[in-house]
């Protein structure tokens, strides 16, 4: 919690040195980054496809602020929601298969997702959803302006990293761990495996969700890139190089990610080639991630 502590701290200082909107991005991404952990770190689980929950969200939520001018908080909590029933119906049928099946399950939902929205009439096909209307937080709070939006959105991913955190460290939580080790052993022991993986899916799929929805609101934008499947390949680049199966390092991963993406823009399609350098330097020197490597050498748990 002093981590925490800290973390909100240097968060609430960072709008006044470095440009908002940058900031909201490595906010939402990091969000993300610990919905994947969350299944992946914690829960042994492999997804391919996340990107169909972040992007569902994200198409859901610019389309309700849109063409039905709900106010941000609803046309975000919509896109949560339904990013959690899409988890929920592939989830079902995922969980039946293991390992690199799971994972490959994951990825063809996901591709199914991406050509819904290419081709529904609502999302705009190759264009996406511009123009998103910010609006009012409960008809109050005008969130045209960035600085205004990036507390609100440092609320909402704080909100769901404390939630990870909760469940992480909860009864649910140390089973998931029990399964993510040893599956048969869990099974004789009585518990419902296939449940448990069900619900963290779920679980999963909401928080990427919220992700999703709350950066088309910063953005103004859903996009076929929210959905497409380099989105999954980036946010599991995101919690290996920060580390799986720690609360802190998908936040750390997303943040080296997104602003080598920012800031090395010039560079245009080098910009690949430098995350796959980044990612096999730290696959050669820090296996267990840059704070998987911090954790083992403090021997506390981050």
């Amino acid at each position: 919690m002093v981590i925490f502590a800290g973390l909100l701290a240097l968060l609430l200082v960072a709008p006044f040195v470095l440009y908002p909107v940058f900031l909201m991005k490595v906010l939402c991404f990091a969000l993300f980054a610990s919905a994947l952990n969350l299944l992946l770190g914690f829960g042994g689980l492999l997804s391919f496809g996340h990107a169909a929950f972040f992007g569902s969200a994200s198409y859901i939520a610019a389309h309700a602020a849109k063409a039905w001018g709900l106010t941000p908080e609803l046309a975000i909590l919509l896109g949560t929601g339904a990013a959690g029933v899409l988890g929920l119906g592939i989830g079902a049928l995922a969980i039946r298969r293991q390992g690199i099946y799971f994972a490959m399950v994951t990825l063809a939902f996901a591709q199914m997702v991406f050509f819904f929205a290419l081709q529904a009439p609502f999302t705009g096909g190759e264009d996406g959803i511009q123009a998103v209307p910010r609006g009012k937080l409960f008809g109050i709070l005008d969130l045209t302006s960035d600085f205004t939006l990036y507390f609100v959105v440092l609320a909402i991913v704080f909100g769901g990293l404390l939630l990870v955190y909760r469940i992480i460290h909860s009864p649910f939580g140390q089973v998931l761990k029990a399964i993510r080790d040893n599956e048969p052993r869990s099974i004789s022991l009585g518990y419902k495996v296939n449940r448990y993986k069900l619900a963290v899916f779920v679980m999963s799929a909401s928080l990427a969700g919220l992700a999703g929805a709350t950066k088309a609101i910063v953005f103004q934008l859903a996009s076929l890139t929210d959905v497409y499947w380099t989105m999954s390949g980036e946010v599991v680049l995101m919690t290996l190089l920060g580390g799986m199966g720690t609360v802190f390092g998908p936040i750390v991963g997303a943040a080296i990610i997104v602003t080598v993406e920012n800031y090395f823009a010039g560079f245009g399609a080098w910009v690949t080639v430098i995350q796959g350098v980044i990612f096999v330097v730290s696959v050669l020197l820090f296996r267990e991630g840059i704070v998987g490597v911090i954790a083992r050498w403090t021997g506390k748990s981050l």
